[in-house]
């Protein structure tokens, strides 16, 4: 029977029968997510569009709700846009997506999107067309978005980063032939850290700063490359490279792109609503970043330290405070009290206090704070939510495709919820007839 058994899994699925598996835990998912939204008090929904390999927008909807027991996010649908996308059209199909589950602009609380004006135009926007159905709706631009904006290169820097990428697409996007050998240098190189250079990608927030930090730590064998060449262009480019002050402005940059790196993947974690307010807030505090290359120490700045021998211009001082500057202004009103935090991230250990119950009101003008202060006294003096509290664990964890296919892949790989297998295989045995 063990010898059946292995012989069975070692047998490969069809692809008709594999797009039917990924169906069926696709829509066994999405039950599951449907259901809990439709006994949800509230819900909020973040939206974003971007284009696929086959020029199609694909509107990603993304839920977060309470199901009773526990905070869900989760992808709600991801819906083909194959004409215009503007704020008129994303309402319609966002319109029919409710229609189709049964839900309720009015338990709507809360709609993040990217800025765009499709989303937040004043007349004809998505979150403006929302309002009308839902008026306790509030709109957020994308903490995410915000902080990619606040770095937005111009002037100088933005030359700068230019001519790197032309640097890399001349060794990459030549020819074939070109990148390969650039490849095999690298792979003969025993000082070489990586395999081969990165592209930048606009679209691809972290690529700006993965692609100047490979840059800069293939130097060596970029510049020997470029001799070797017997391209005109090579010349000037490794003439480029050997510009003291443009080589001191791409290891700065390769190193405040690495931080902002960093905390963009800070704020993408799942669940972390409090954490990256903090983030956000820590970021925008760091005065040492602006101390840090002021002072020459460069701490901070490893890349400058060691490829640029320190060399600090003053455009890098007033990048730094303008940075500052920006977060400051774009995020001056994501501070949250530390009462209010504390409360969410341990209810038992905040002591009840007029401080609390006020601040909590400042924040949700709707708020009884008489009813609140009752509720939070028999919710914290009673031992079963003291147990469950403590007891709960916690973690911190294209091929062409048709559009639906591709929406319930993308279902299954970000869902939190574990389909039953059991019901799912139960519901489509076949039926012999006796």
């Amino acid at each position: 029977m063990d010898g059946v058994i292995a012989s069975v899994k070692h047998v490969s699925l069809s692809a008709r029968s594999a797009i039917r598996c990924i169906e069926a835990l696709s829509d066994a998912v999405q039950g599951v997510i449907i259901k809990g939204l439709s006994q949800a008090n509230y819900f909020s929904l973040a939206i974003d569009e971007s284009t696929d390999s086959t020029d199609v927008a694909q509107l990603c909807v993304y839920v977060r709700y309470f199901d009773g027991k526990e905070f869900r996010e989760e992808l709600l649908s991801l819906i083909p846009l194959e004409g215009h996308t503007t704020g008129d059209i994303i309402f319609m199909k966002l319109e029919e997506l409710f229609r189709l589950h049964s839900l309720s602009f009015e338990r709507l609380n809360l709609i993040v999107t990217d800025g765009a004006p499709a989303m937040v135009g004043k007349h004809r926007g998505l979150v403006s067309r929302l309002k009308k159905h839902g008026p306790q709706m509030h709109g957020l631009h994308c903490l995410i978005h915000q902080s990619v904006f606040c770095a937005k290169l111009s002037g100088e820097l933005k030359e700068v980063m230019d001519k790197v990428m032309r640097v890399i697409r001349f060794i990459r996007g030549t020819s074939s032939t070109q990148h390969r050998l650039f490849r095999q240098l690298v792979a003969e190189s025993e000082e070489a850290t990586h395999d081969d250079l990165l592209l930048h990608n606009d679209v691809r927030w972290l690529s700006k700063g993965k692609a100047l930090d490979r840059f800069c730590a293939l130097l060596d064998e970029v510049k020997a490359f470029l001799r070797l060449s017997k391209i005109r262009a090579a010349a000037d480019h490794l003439a480029l490279l050997g510009d003291e002050k443009f080589m001191s402005n791409v290891a700065f940059l390769a190193d405040i792109f690495g931080h902002l790196n960093q905390l963009n993947l800070q704020l993408q974690e799942r669940g972390k609503t409090i954490d990256m307010v903090e983030k956000l807030e820590s970021f925008t505090r760091k005065e040492m970043f602006e101390s840090d290359i002021s002072t020459g120490r460069l701490l901070h700045f490893s890349a400058l330290k060691s490829q640029a021998l320190g060399q600090v211009t003053e455009l890098m001082v007033d990048f730094i405070k303008q940075l500052r500057a920006n977060f400051t202004s774009r995020f001056e009103d994501y501070t949250i009290p530390k009462y209010i935090i504390a409360f969410v991230r341990d209810p038992l250990t905040v002591r009840l206090s007029g401080d609390f119950t006020s601040q909590a009101k400042q924040m949700i003008p709707s708020l009884d704070e008489a009813a609140l202060e009752m509720e939070l006294i028999d919710f914290q003096t009673s031992s079963l939510v003291r147990d469950a509290l403590r007891s709960a664990e916690s973690t911190h964890e294209r091929n062409r495709l048709t559009h639906k296919y591709l929406e319930n892949c993308l279902r299954i790989k970000v869902t939190s919820i574990s389909p039953d297998i059991q019901k799912i295989a139960t519901d489509g045995r076949c039926q012999f007839s006796h």
